[in-house]
C-alpha cells in the first residue's frame, strides 16, 4: 500500500535514537501509558492519525486491499486522557538539534487546541525529547506559548533555547516501569495543591 502525505512527497526518515534500546519517544510514552492503565493510575491514549483512503482494490470478493491513502493533517495533539480527575492533553516532539527546539516543529492548530484546553481548565503541555542528550522534558504550555507568540514578531526568535528547557521545563525521569515517569512531573507542576489537600 502506498501511504503518502498531502504534498505527495515521501517523508524523510528520522534518525533512530539508539538510546533506550532503540525506542523512540512515541513508543516510550505508549509503553508508559500501558503501565499507567494496567495499574489503574491513569487512562491516557494516543489519538489515531486521520487517514484518507483514495484507492481500494478488490482482488477477491471477500477481501479489500487499500492501495493508496494519504495522511490528513492531524486536527489536535498526540495524546489525551484522564488522571486524578483532571483532563490531560499533550503533544510529543523529538528534537535532534543541539542548542534549540525549532518552533516550526509545532503546528498552529496544535497551539490553538492546547490554548483551548488550558482555557477550559485542562492540563496541556509538550513532552520534548532532546535526542543528542538523551533527555526528556515536560514543557508547560504557557512557556511554549510565550515563545510561540514572540516568534510571530519581527524580532522574535523561531526556536526555544536548550537553556530555557533547563530553567523552565521539567526533566522527566526514566525508569523500567513506566519508561517515562511523566505523571510524576504532572503531580509536581499541576497537582501539588490537590495532593497537599489529600494528605491533610
Amino acid at each position: 500500500m502506498a501511504l503518502n502525505f498531502p504534498n505527495r512527497k515521501t517523508p524523510a526518515k528520522n534518525p533512530v535514537n539508539r538510546a533506550n534500546l532503540g525506542m523512540d519517544l512515541e513508543q516510550m510514552i505508549n509503553d508508559s501509558n500501558e503501565y499507567y492503565l494496567a495499574n489503574d493510575i491513569a487512562v491516557i491514549h494516543k489519538k489515531p492519525t486521520p487517514v484518507q483512503i483514495v484507492k481500494v482494490d478488490y482482488p477477491m470478493r471477500s477481501k479489500a486491499v487499500i492501495t493508496e491513502a494519504y495522511y490528513k493533517t492531524p486536527s489536535t495533539t498526540d495524546y489525551n486522557g484522564i488522571y486524578k480527575g483532571k483532563y490531560i492533553d499533550f503533544e510529543a516532539k523529538e528534537n535532534h538539534n543541539k542548542t534549540a527546539f525549532p518552533l516550526k516543529n509545532i503546528h498552529p492548530h496544535q497551539i490553538e487546541h492546547l490554548k483551548k484546553i488550558v482555557e477550559h481548565g485542562g492540563i496541556g503541555f509538550l513532552i520534548v525529547a532532546w535526542n543528542l542528550y538523551n533527555e526528556y522534558y515536560l514543557l508547560p504550555f504557557d512557556v511554549c506559548l510565550k515563545y510561540w507568540d514572540d516568534s510571530n514578531t519581527e524580532e522574535g526568535r523561531k526556536s526555544i533555547p536548550y537553556s530555557v528547557f533547563k530553567e523552565k521545563a521539567f526533566l522527566i525521569e526514566e525508569s523500567y516501569l513506566p519508561r517515562l515517569k511523566y505523571l510524576n512531573v504532572v503531580d509536581k507542576v499541576y497537582l501539588k495543591e490537590d495532593i497537599a489537600k489529600q494528605e491533610k
